[in-house]
């Protein structure tokens, strides 16, 4: 059964509210994560401990235990003098920058003269996310997985 510090492996679609498919991890590639460790969106987590081997479930997961709320103070407009002289700032293109304590991924989303919109809200920030899960394998995580906090390969096969 899964539990705090299980190797967990699933396959899973991801749709959201409107039934498009976001994501998904097949049978023959399954996506592999420490339990209880943060890993995926708590609701996820939340709702598959307990399970087991073979079991599927369809969960829905709201933005609060998702990817969070839409933070309008997170879209903002910059002046393009505050990127590098030579950057070719384009939408879509990411950067990091630090709000004090954290450091926050923002994406271009247009640019209007000197003026660049960017938004460091997860792309998935305020959605409703539908997915429907199959647990492949769950075993008991190594000491190495647990000290480096993180899934490794099959039978906990890892090199940095």
């Amino acid at each position: 059964m899964i539990k705090k510090d299980s190797v967990v492996n699933m396959s899973y679609c991801l749709k959201n509210a409107a039934g498009e498919e976001l994501d998904r991890a097949d049978k023959n590639q399954p996506f592999a994560y420490l339990h209880g460790k943060g890993q995926i969106v708590p609701g996820l987590e939340k709702a598959l401990e307990g399970l087991a081997i073979g079991d599927k479930k369809e969960v829905t997961v709201p933005p609060a235990e998702g990817y969070g709320d839409l933070m309008p103070s997170l879209r903002l407009k910059v002046e393009r003098s505050n990127f590098p002289k030579d950057a070719d700032i384009k939408p879509g293109m990411q950067f990091e920058a630090e709000d004090g304590e954290r450091r926050i991924v923002f994406m271009v989303k247009g640019i209007e003269g000197d003026q660049i919109d960017v938004d460091g809200n997860h792309p998935l920030a305020g959605e409703t996310l539908h997915f429907a899960v199959e647990i492949t394998g769950i075993r008991e995580a190594t000491e190495e997985e647990l000290t480096h906090g993180h899934a490794h390969g099959e039978g906990g096969a890892h090199h940095h």
